[in-house]
């Protein structure tokens, strides 16, 4: 078995899209990841604002990963977001996902997204944890 705070480091090797977007992995324990990226031009909307994918995007990751710090294999089967504030080109987003409750088979997680010290997104999502385990 791979030990917790190693997962994420795995996951992000093997993701294209996260790293397309610039994601760093800030912190991580068991149960609680912290990434982090800038939001670039090509991210933006018609707008001139960032899609709100790319806040989505990353807070869907730091759920990910967060959610796979346990050992095993967690796949989201809801996840849903509040949009608070605007984002725009150059503004540097982290967020923060912790397992709220976890058992045999789900997991419960919120994820803040911040800008500074400002909350501009809140993500919430439920993760399938399979009997798969995360190997070396």
């Amino acid at each position: 078995m791979i030990a917790a705070t190693d997962i994420p480091h795995k996951m992000l090797a093997q993701d294209a899209f996260s790293r397309w977007l610039g994601i760093e992995i800030l912190e991580v324990e068991k149960g609680r990841c912290r990434v982090a990226m800038t939001v670039r031009p090509e991210m933006l909307n018609s707008m001139n604002k960032a899609h709100g994918g790319i806040s989505y995007s990353l807070a869907d990751t730091a759920f990910g990963f967060a959610a796979n710090t346990h050992g095993n294999y967690a796949v989201s089967i809801e996840t849903s977001i509040n949009h608070i504030e605007a984002l725009e080109a150059g503004d540097y987003l982290v967020a923060e996902s912790v397992i709220e409750k976890v058992n045999r088979k789900l997991g419960f997680n919120v994820v803040e997204v911040r800008r500074g010290e400002e909350l501009v997104a809140l993500f919430k999502g439920i993760v399938y944890r399979t009997s798969k385990e995360w190997t070396t």
